[in-house]
Protein backbone atom coordinates (compact mmCIF):
# COMPACT_ATOMS: atom_id res chain seq x y z
CA UNK A 1 0.00 0.00 0.00
CA UNK A 2 1.09 3.33 -0.42
CA UNK A 3 3.16 5.10 2.22
CA UNK A 4 0.56 7.43 3.14
CA UNK A 5 -1.91 5.15 3.26
CA UNK A 6 0.28 3.25 5.60
CA UNK A 7 0.43 6.09 7.94
CA UNK A 8 -3.19 6.42 7.84
CA UNK A 9 -3.67 3.06 9.01
CA UNK A 10 -1.82 3.18 11.86
CA UNK A 11 -4.08 6.27 13.09
CA UNK A 12 -7.27 4.35 12.52
CA UNK A 13 -6.17 1.24 13.80
CA UNK A 14 -6.19 2.96 17.75
CA UNK A 15 -9.43 4.79 17.08
CA UNK A 16 -11.74 3.68 19.29
CA UNK A 17 -15.13 1.89 18.47
CA UNK A 18 -17.72 2.07 20.51
CA UNK A 19 -19.38 -1.12 22.10
CA UNK A 20 -22.76 -0.31 20.86
CA UNK A 21 -21.21 0.12 17.41
CA UNK A 22 -19.19 -3.51 17.45
CA UNK A 23 -22.42 -5.43 18.15
CA UNK A 24 -23.72 -3.73 15.38
CA UNK A 25 -20.36 -4.51 13.36
CA UNK A 26 -19.96 -8.41 14.66
CA UNK A 27 -22.56 -9.50 12.50
CA UNK A 28 -21.22 -8.76 9.16
CA UNK A 29 -17.39 -9.30 10.24
CA UNK A 30 -19.37 -13.35 11.32
CA UNK A 31 -20.70 -13.16 7.51
CA UNK A 32 -17.67 -12.48 5.86
CA UNK A 33 -15.41 -15.04 8.74
CA UNK A 34 -17.77 -17.16 7.27
CA UNK A 35 -17.50 -17.10 3.73
CA UNK A 36 -13.81 -16.89 4.32
CA UNK A 37 -13.78 -20.26 6.15
CA UNK A 38 -15.20 -21.85 3.34
CA UNK A 39 -13.10 -20.49 0.56
CA UNK A 40 -16.50 -18.28 -1.15
CA UNK A 41 -16.75 -15.15 -2.63
CA UNK A 42 -16.69 -12.76 -0.49
CA UNK A 43 -19.99 -10.14 -2.06
CA UNK A 44 -20.69 -6.37 0.00
CA UNK A 45 -22.82 -3.81 -1.40
CA UNK A 46 -23.06 -0.93 0.92
CA UNK A 47 -25.78 0.72 0.18
CA UNK A 48 -27.33 4.55 0.56
CA UNK A 49 -29.78 6.56 -1.17
CA UNK A 50 -27.98 8.36 -3.63
CA UNK A 51 -24.81 6.48 -3.56
CA UNK A 52 -22.70 9.42 -3.47
CA UNK A 53 -21.15 9.58 0.45
CA UNK A 54 -21.50 6.91 2.87
CA UNK A 55 -21.74 4.20 0.70
CA UNK A 56 -18.63 4.88 -1.59
CA UNK A 57 -16.57 5.52 1.43
CA UNK A 58 -18.16 2.00 2.89
CA UNK A 59 -16.57 0.32 -0.24
CA UNK A 60 -13.68 1.73 -0.64
CA UNK A 61 -12.32 1.57 3.00
CA UNK A 62 -14.32 -1.84 3.34
CA UNK A 63 -11.67 -3.34 0.03
CA UNK A 64 -8.65 -1.44 1.31
CA UNK A 65 -8.92 -2.99 4.88
CA UNK A 66 -10.28 -6.36 3.90
CA UNK A 67 -6.57 -6.68 1.66
CA UNK A 68 -4.55 -5.08 4.87
CA UNK A 69 -5.57 -8.12 6.83
CA UNK A 70 -5.04 -10.47 4.00
CA UNK A 71 -9.03 -11.64 3.27
CA UNK A 72 -9.18 -13.11 0.01
CA UNK A 73 -12.20 -13.45 -2.38
CA UNK A 74 -13.41 -10.23 -0.88
CA UNK A 75 -15.10 -7.60 -3.23
CA UNK A 76 -16.66 -4.39 -2.69
CA UNK A 77 -19.64 -2.70 -4.25
CA UNK A 78 -22.06 0.51 -4.00
CA UNK A 79 -24.99 1.05 -4.63
CA UNK A 80 -28.45 3.74 -3.74
CA UNK A 81 -32.52 3.32 -4.50
CA UNK A 82 -31.41 6.11 -7.02
CA UNK A 83 -28.72 7.46 -8.57
CA UNK A 84 -26.89 10.81 -8.62
CA UNK A 85 -22.92 11.11 -8.76
CA UNK A 86 -20.59 10.73 -5.79
CA UNK A 87 -19.96 13.73 -3.94
CA UNK A 88 -16.71 15.30 -5.18
CA UNK A 89 -15.75 16.16 -1.69
CA UNK A 90 -15.37 12.27 -1.34
CA UNK A 91 -12.67 12.10 -3.50
CA UNK A 92 -11.05 15.04 -2.17
CA UNK A 93 -10.82 13.82 1.35
CA UNK A 94 -9.55 10.55 0.39
CA UNK A 95 -6.79 12.11 -1.61
CA UNK A 96 -5.74 13.73 1.57
CA UNK A 97 -6.02 10.63 3.13
CA UNK A 98 -3.19 9.41 0.93
CA UNK A 99 -5.13 7.60 -1.94
CA UNK A 100 -4.64 8.31 -5.71
CA UNK A 101 -8.26 9.72 -7.37
CA UNK A 102 -8.15 9.59 -10.63
CA UNK A 103 -11.25 10.91 -12.64
CA UNK A 104 -12.14 8.76 -15.86
CA UNK A 105 -14.99 10.80 -17.05
CA UNK A 106 -16.26 14.29 -17.30
CA UNK A 107 -20.49 13.35 -16.77
CA UNK A 108 -22.78 14.46 -14.43
CA UNK A 109 -22.08 11.28 -12.68
CA UNK A 110 -18.45 10.90 -13.07
CA UNK A 111 -16.58 7.53 -13.16
CA UNK A 112 -13.30 7.73 -10.33
CA UNK A 113 -10.65 5.21 -9.85
CA UNK A 114 -9.90 4.93 -6.09
CA UNK A 115 -6.20 3.43 -5.97
CA UNK A 116 -4.85 2.59 -2.42
CA UNK A 117 -1.47 0.71 -3.41
CA UNK A 118 0.07 0.24 -6.60
CA UNK A 119 -0.38 -3.46 -7.01
CA UNK A 120 -4.08 -3.84 -6.31
CA UNK A 121 -7.06 -2.86 -8.91
CA UNK A 122 -8.81 0.65 -8.07
CA UNK A 123 -11.76 0.52 -6.64
CA UNK A 124 -14.35 1.67 -10.00
CA UNK A 125 -16.61 4.58 -7.82
CA UNK A 126 -19.69 6.08 -9.82
CA UNK A 127 -23.15 6.67 -8.34
CA UNK A 128 -25.56 3.98 -9.46
CA UNK A 129 -28.81 1.90 -8.30
CA UNK A 130 -28.14 -0.92 -6.01
CA UNK A 131 -29.74 -3.74 -8.63
CA UNK A 132 -27.04 -1.43 -11.52
CA UNK A 133 -25.39 -4.55 -14.31
CA UNK A 134 -22.06 -3.23 -12.29
CA UNK A 135 -22.80 -4.86 -9.26
CA UNK A 136 -23.69 -8.75 -8.11
CA UNK A 137 -27.50 -9.67 -8.90
CA UNK A 138 -27.21 -12.32 -6.11
CA UNK A 139 -25.12 -14.15 -3.00
CA UNK A 140 -24.46 -10.66 -1.75
CA UNK A 141 -24.65 -8.97 1.46
CA UNK A 142 -26.56 -5.75 1.41
CA UNK A 143 -25.02 -3.13 4.55
CA UNK A 144 -27.48 -0.37 4.53
CA UNK A 145 -25.07 2.96 5.19
CA UNK A 146 -28.19 4.66 6.07
CA UNK A 147 -31.65 4.66 7.71
CA UNK A 148 -33.55 6.18 4.43
CA UNK A 149 -32.49 3.41 2.17
CA UNK A 150 -32.59 1.16 4.84
CA UNK A 151 -36.48 1.82 5.61
CA UNK A 152 -37.08 2.97 2.02
CA UNK A 153 -35.91 -0.63 1.05
CA UNK A 154 -37.65 -3.38 3.17
CA UNK A 155 -36.34 -6.23 0.41
CA UNK A 156 -33.39 -6.29 -1.77
CA UNK A 157 -33.34 -8.80 -4.23
CA UNK A 158 -30.92 -11.09 -4.46
CA UNK A 159 -29.01 -10.40 -1.59
CA UNK A 160 -27.91 -13.49 0.11
CA UNK A 161 -27.67 -11.34 4.51
CA UNK A 162 -28.74 -8.02 5.32
CA UNK A 163 -27.33 -5.31 7.77
CA UNK A 164 -27.90 -1.86 8.80
CA UNK A 165 -24.65 -0.34 9.66
CA UNK A 166 -25.75 3.20 9.71
CA UNK A 167 -23.55 6.57 9.59
CA UNK A 168 -24.42 9.79 9.83
CA UNK A 169 -24.43 12.14 6.64
CA UNK A 170 -21.75 14.71 6.03
CA UNK A 171 -24.15 16.25 4.06
CA UNK A 172 -24.92 18.00 6.83
CA UNK A 173 -22.15 20.52 6.71
CA UNK A 174 -22.06 21.04 3.17
CA UNK A 175 -21.53 24.59 2.65
CA UNK A 176 -20.11 25.73 6.27
CA UNK A 177 -16.60 26.38 7.82
CA UNK A 178 -16.72 22.87 8.86
CA UNK A 179 -17.37 21.12 6.04
CA UNK A 180 -13.95 19.45 5.79
CA UNK A 181 -13.27 18.44 9.66
CA UNK A 182 -16.94 16.69 9.25
CA UNK A 183 -15.90 14.97 5.94
CA UNK A 184 -12.47 14.13 6.61
CA UNK A 185 -13.61 12.64 10.18
CA UNK A 186 -17.04 10.53 8.88
CA UNK A 187 -14.31 9.30 6.42
CA UNK A 188 -12.06 8.22 9.32
CA UNK A 189 -15.26 6.46 11.53
CA UNK A 190 -15.82 4.85 8.44
CA UNK A 191 -12.59 3.08 8.18
CA UNK A 192 -12.46 2.86 11.66
CA UNK A 193 -15.03 0.60 11.40
CA UNK A 194 -14.41 -1.54 8.84
CA UNK A 195 -11.03 -2.19 10.23
CA UNK A 196 -12.63 -3.47 13.36
CA UNK A 197 -14.55 -5.37 11.03
CA UNK A 198 -12.11 -7.00 8.87
CA UNK A 199 -9.79 -7.64 11.96
CA UNK A 200 -12.51 -9.50 13.66
CA UNK A 201 -13.49 -11.81 10.19
CA UNK A 202 -9.53 -12.48 9.65
CA UNK A 203 -10.11 -14.68 12.68
CA UNK A 204 -8.62 -15.17 16.25
CA UNK A 205 -4.27 -15.36 14.98
CA UNK A 206 -4.59 -12.20 13.37
CA UNK A 207 -2.25 -9.14 14.24
CA UNK A 208 -3.47 -5.61 14.11
CA UNK A 209 -1.02 -4.75 11.86
CA UNK A 210 -2.61 -7.16 9.15
CA UNK A 211 0.14 -10.30 9.90
CA UNK A 212 -0.68 -13.46 11.23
Amino acid sequence: MFKKIKLSIEDIAVMPVSEERKEILQPLAEFIMKKADAGERINLNFICTHNSRRSHLSQIWAQLMAEHFSLKNVFCYSGGTEATAMFPKIAEILHTQGMEIQKLSETDNPVYAVKYSENAHPVICFSKRYDDSFNPVSGFAAVMTCSNADAGCPFIGGAEKRFAVKFDDPKSSDGTHEMDRVYFERSLEIAAEMYFVMNLASGPNQNTDGSK
